[in-house]
């Protein structure tokens, strides 16, 4: 006798073994072909930005192909390999299909997902200046009329003319007000990847010539002590901001122009060679000794409080020493403070070479004088690129601690080229 005490519980039927590598192999056909489609749309849209590295690209979407396509695989196999689907009761199914909802997921994650970028070696990254949101206006402050500040300021200053009246005769007779202020008058790439403007958007130029190249290093670099060596770059633009938007009438104490590219290192024999270098600062023998870089240590204190000490020329306050005049930093601390180096010794070797003069003191009352060695107080250095410099620390002197201005300014991959504004005190005799 048999008596029947439910629904039978029979065995799962599959089908035979030809008809299952026929169900088997479509499913994995079109289960790649339609992730591998999808995979390599989206390749095609995100390699031509040169923001993700090829080969970590090509990893990444091959690793995500071979998943989905066994989770399809395995789903297809599911649900049209069975000739003879058990009966279960509801909730069986339910929860089969749950169980099946992260497989079915797992590859529009491929693609609903955003990819995180990451930046080539050697790719350039920047972006325009915005003369107006990214300028921080407060350092153009404080405004003296001969030793009385109009409006005063927290910031360091340079030393001011005693009488606020002035006479000059050249280059016409006038008698004025003598007057100073800070201008912004320079903008700086700083980067270790030549011909990177970073300034300019982050474009990178092809000179068509192998000049300016030089081995790797920095964070690019990989092992060894020559990850914490620097080999910086410096494109110097004219960028005369208050005379474009005239915030001053008087001509004859602003410096007109357009922005334009005034010199790149890339070019110069002097900038990356420190044996050539020595034909321009020959001094470097004296003070590559223990005490003159002892003697940093209060040029640094200085620097960050009441303003540098021009008499310790040979120093760069925290940065470091400014001798050589190059780009070749070989004990950097991070982008930011080796960045900073690098603008220091290149605007000191524009003096040496009587690019830059003074404009600041009596001396500069009425025409620009002869500055051979750099006067360190009548320059602040504003972040622009990758973080706009704003707050107490925003335009510090020459040589002042990198700690409130570097801290977040430095960003790895897509925050590794440097840009600045250079500000430049100016004494006038204003008619």
């Amino acid at each position: 006798m048999s008596t029947d005490n439910g629904p039978s519980l029979a065995p799962r039927q599959m089908p035979p073994r030809p008809l299952a590598l026929r169900c088997f192999g479509t499913a994995f056909a079109v289960g790649f072909v339609l992730v591998l489609g999808f995979g390599v749309a989206a390749i095609m849209i995100a390699i031509p930005s040169a923001r993700i590295a090829p080969v970590g690209a090509a990893l990444c979407v091959i690793g995500m192909l071979i998943l989905a396509s066994l989770s399809i695989l395995a789903v297809f196999a599911q649900f049209w390999c069975e000739t003879a689907p058990p009966k279960q009761p509801r909730r069986h199914l339910r929860s089969r299909a749950f169980a099946w909802l992260p497989a079915l997921l797992l590859p529009l994650t491929l693609f609903a997902a955003k990819p995180v970028e990451a930046v080539v070696p050697g790719v350039c990254t920047g972006r325009f200046v915005n003369p107006i949101t990214d300028v921080c206006w407060s350092c153009l402050f404080p405004l003296t009329v001969g030793p009385i500040p109009i409006w005063p300021s927290p910031r360091p200053d340079t030393d001011n003319p005693i009488l606020p009246v002035c006479a000059c005769a050249d280059p016409i007779p006038r008698l004025g007000i003598a007057i100073g202020f800070w201008e912004p008058v320079r903008l700086a790439d700083v980067t270790m990847k030549p011909w990177c403007f970073v300034n300019l958007g982050g474009i990178k130029l092809d000179p068509g010539f192998d000049i300016g190249f030089k081995p790797m290093a920095g964070p690019s670099a990989v092992g060894g002590k020559q990850q914490y060596n620097g080999s910086w770059h410096v494109h110097w633009y004219m960028y005369p901001l208050i005379y474009w938007l005239e915030l001053v009438a008087d001509f004859l104490c602003l410096e007109p122009g357009d922005i334009d590219i005034l010199y790149l290192t890339e070019i110069d024999p002097l900038w990356q060679d420190s044996e050539l270098t020595l034909l321009i600062n020959p001094e470097a023998v004296v003070f590559a000794n223990m005490l003159a870089t002892a003697a940093c240590a209060a040029d640094c204190v200085a620097s960050t409080t009441v303003g540098p000490i021009n008499a310790l020329f040979w120093c760069a306050g925290c940065q470091g020493t400014m001798y050589p005049l190059n780009g070749n930093i070989p004990a950097q601390i991070g982008h930011v403070q080796g960045s900073r180096l690098a603008l220091n010794r290149f605007m000191s070797k524009l003096h040496r070479q009587l690019i830059l003069w003074g404009t600041s003191g009596q001396s500069a009352l009425c025409s620009r004088d002869l500055m051979p060695i750099i006067k360190k107080s009548q320059y602040r250095v504003q972040a622009t690129v990758p973080i706009p410099g704003f707050g107490p620390g925003a335009c510090l002197p020459m040589g002042g601690a990198s700690i409130v201005p570097g801290s977040g300014n430095m960003l790895p991959a897509v925050g590794e080229d440097m840009g600045y504004l250079v500000w430049r005190k100016r004494n006038c005799c204003l008619l």
